[in-house]
């Protein structure tokens, strides 16, 4: 008899990506069969995404009200909806592995966007979208940069990019940097290596695409942190994309394209003793999780997982070791904070909102609920709409402290997802609070801008 839930804490299993059989739709949408009617009779993620809504909805409109009675071409409807937040594995499902039924859902909807992205039914505009080192190359070019940023708020271009590449004209899109965090960042002030029982004493810092070409302020406030703190760092030689975007689209040859680039590389610097450091939730993930059960017995990718650190996970293990500076010379008010949810999956606990809390005369106001961007699908005109709308309760629980009075600033590790929350008030007819990343919050806060 199964057991209904289970106690035990989730385990993951590896990703079966190179078995022939991983690509085969029959068997693939009888697996789906079997996860669906377990989810069907349990409803449990119903509030998480479209993902579930869509099943149900499927089932309850049938004609037998069961699922036996939805044709199972509209499988993929569900498929479509999910991005892969995982937080139906983590904060909800009963029936994840250790349980007997072996429930992962959102490994099984990445099966189905694999062998829809090899059928060939994925659009060229979803590919562009997902290939962030192309349209990042524009980044840092004189003239250039200020052209296409400004060609891309006119009304004719957002009309364009939404018929040819799938692009919603409503959608918050981010602006190319004039110049290249690479570029532009400066070497380590400090220089003595200081170890703690917990955190290595050196770091090296991978910038992320998002950082590199769109909001290189965020990583100058990660330096100016590491440099107050006297913590040596450098900058990986050389990076591509982490995947994430091409996992999310199905395209698991380009993942393995860019893990054959970045692995060799941050595994010697995990090697030679330092701390890996992303600034993107999703990044850091891609390292900390997908690439280790994509990979389970590639010792490089295992050796970059166990060295691979969240900014804010590193910087509470650095206090904790005692080596943390923890004077703050500025307060920062009301704070609204959104644990993303690339952060949760992480398991690391709520360390952001812990450095948060100890700025003086600040108050945090933490928010765990998905914003609703979620990579690419935040900015679809298939989807738009519907990130907006799962965006709502995150908007409506951030607008307010818990004693009524309104936030200074809005925040949340995810930059994408913090702008989409913004574009949430907008939607809202509200003022939009101050948006600031934690990791600049946190620089402002030790006098450092």
């Amino acid at each position: 008899m199964a057991r209904e839930g289970s106690l035990e804490a989730p385990t993951r299993h590896p990703l079966d990506w190179l078995n022939p059989d991983f690509y085969n739709e029959e068997s693939c949408l009888n697996e789906m069969e079997r996860i669906f009617d377990i989810c069907h009779g349990c409803r449990r993620c119903v509030s998480l995404c479209g993902s579930f809504p869509t099943l149900f909805d499927l089932v309850d409109e049938s004609p037998t009200m069961e699922l036996d009675g939805v044709d199972k071409k509209d499988f993929w409807k569900v498929v479509d909806q999910c991005y892969l937040c995982d937080l139906c594995y983590l904060t909800k499902c009963p029936y994840v592995p250790p349980h007997e039924w072996n429930l992962d859902f959102p490994h099984t909807m990445l099966r189905a966007k694999a062998i829809k992205f090899n059928k060939g039914d994925v659009s060229t505009g979803e590919k562009l979208l997902a290939s962030t080192d192309v349209h990042g190359q524009f980044a840092g070019i004189p003239i250039v940069v200020q052209a296409v940023n400004a060609i891309n708020k006119t009304k004719a271009a957002r009309s364009v990019m939404e018929s040819a590449l799938g692009v919603d004209k409503d959608a918050w899109l981010p602006e190319l940097a004039s110049k290249k965090f690479r570029s532009v960042a400066p070497k380590a002030k400090a220089h003595k290596v200081v170890n703690g029982d917990k955190t290595p004493g050196k770091v090296v810092i991978y910038a992320t695409c998002y950082v590199n070409y769109n909001e290189p302020g965020i990583g100058m406030d990660l330096l100016k942190i590491l440099d107050h703190n006297d913590i040596p760092y450098e900058l990986v030689s050389k990076e591509k994309c982490c995947g994430m975007p091409k996992l999310e689209l199905g395209d698991l040859k380009s993942v393995d394209d860019n893990k054959k680039i970045n692995i060799p590389i941050l595994a010697k610097y995990a090697r030679e003793g330092y701390a890996i450091l992303s600034a993107v939730p999703s990044c850091t993930l891609m390292f900390k999780q997908e690439l280790p059960l994509m990979y389970p017995n590639d010792a490089e990718t295992q050796l970059v997982k166990d060295h691979m650190w969240d900014p804010f996970e590193y910087l509470m293990a650095r206090k904790r070791d005692g080596l943390l500076k923890t004077e703050f010379p500025e307060s920062l008010g009301n704070i609204s904070y959104q644990i993303p949810c690339h952060g949760r999956v992480q398991n690391i606990g709520k360390k952001t909102e812990e450095m948060l809390k100890m700025i003086p005369h600040t108050t945090i106001n933490t928010i765990e609920r998905c914003s609703g961007h979620a990579g690419t699908y935040g900015v679809k005109k298939a989807t738009h709409a519907y990130a907006m709308k799962i965006g709502k309760p995150v908007v409506k629980a951030m607008a307010n402290m818990k004693d009524g009075s309104k936030p200074d600033y809005i925040s949340s590790d995810c930059p994408l997802g913090g702008h989409h929350i913004a574009q949430g008030f907008e939607a809202s007819g509200q003022a939009v609070p101050e948006l600031q990343h934690p990791l600049s919050l946190v620089a402002k806060a030790y006098g450092l801008k």
